[in-house]
């Protein structure tokens, strides 16, 4: 079985242990966290190791691979560090805020055959990855449009959108990445809008927007529009679509169970979404250990690559861009 070290006991970082715990072909090597007293609660409740640093995770020979879920600072670092102990990786996006940051840190794990998965994790939903076997199998023809909405179910607290990078670093990345995924081709510009309409105050205060649309367009004219909003008073509301030559493929919402009710007054009457990322991708979560194994004991290629984070950040700086200057960014003019 394979052994996976977390780093990082936060929220997603202890998900990802009790995942790991949980798995038939994987097995908790062991947690660290800077945090002492987060990693010693996660590793008594699954009862594994608790590292004292990231220098013993990856010195330990029971551990194949890690699971990087620390702050997005320290990502690159770990991810190098990693690479030269001979770790399998797999690492919560971003890779880093700064793009420079990344690129240099491709360069220094140039050549490594080390699987190095990004957590994507929507790219492993039954639902969006319909959606992207619709357009390959051409069963809704040739491929004109891809619409994102990804909505929050409120605001996340002040400090966390603070150091957070902005939106379209933090929330919107994975929705470029889902874009990439079912266009099956490379984005050559960006078009996007910013508003501050949810908390005017907070955003002019880090320079940024909590409401954003974006338009993204191939070389072959292909598009992919996507609509966030750090708030949605009905709950995460998570839905793309990909309409076509010949039809239109859609992964919907989740609620909390699939009942619907109608009645002399109503019609359609639904329980509320799922709450928020954990709870709405638990499967894709589960598939996305997975697809970490299979790369692990079988070989395969990762799902999800370091490139994948890398071009996804690459489109959020130019949303960045496109959004400040008020015009469309090719993406040749960023990287």
């Amino acid at each position: 079985m394979t052994g996976i070290a977390v780093l990082g006991t936060g929220r997603i970082g202890r998900m990802h242990a009790e995942n790991i715990a949980a798995h038939p072909r994987a097995r908790l090597a062991g947690v660290y966290d800077i945090h002492t007293a987060a990693a010693a609660e996660v590793a008594a409740k699954l009862d594994v190791p608790q590292f004292d640093s990231v220098e013993a995770v990856l010195a330990s020979p029971d551990v194949d691979a890690v699971l990087i879920a620390t702050s997005t600072a320290t990502h690159a670092d770990l991810l190098e560090q990693a690479v030269a102990a001979g770790k399998a990786i797999l690492c919560e996006k971003p890779i880093d805020l700064s793009l420079d940051r990344v690129n240099a840190c491709a360069a220094t794990i140039a050549g490594t055959s080390l699987p190095i998965m990004l957590g994507f994790v929507r790219r492993f939903d039954t639902g969006h990855a319909g959606v992207r076997q619709a357009v390959e199998s051409g069963t809704i023809g040739d491929l004109h449009q891809v619409v994102i909405t990804s909505r929050d179910p409120g605001m996340a607290p002040d400090a966390y959108i603070e150091a957070s990078g902005g939106i379209f670093r933090d929330m919107t990345i994975h929705d470029f990445d889902m874009a990439r995924f079912i266009l099956g081709e490379d984005v050559t510009e960006v078009t996007a809008t910013g508003s501050r309409l949810v908390d005017p105050a907070l955003m002019e205060r880090c320079d940024d927007y909590d409401t954003v649309s974006v338009v993204l367009k191939t070389a072959s004219g292909k598009q992919a529009i996507i609509s966030n909003s750090r708030r949605a008073v009905y709950g995460y509301d998570q839905r793309v679509e990909a309409f076509g030559s010949a039809g239109m493929a859609i992964s919907e919402n989740h609620t909390l169970d699939h009942v619907r009710i109608h009645g002399a007054d109503f019609t359609d009457r639904a329980t509320p979404l799922k709450n928020f990322f954990i709870e709405r991708y638990a499967d894709a979560f589960a598939a996305e250990i997975s697809a970490f194994v299979d790369a692990i004991e079988e070989g395969k290629p990762v799902p999800v690559g370091f490139e994948d984070g890398r071009q996804a950040l690459l489109l959020a700086e130019a949303a960045i861009r496109s959004a400040a200057e008020g015009r469309t960014v090719p993406t040749s003019e960023i990287g």
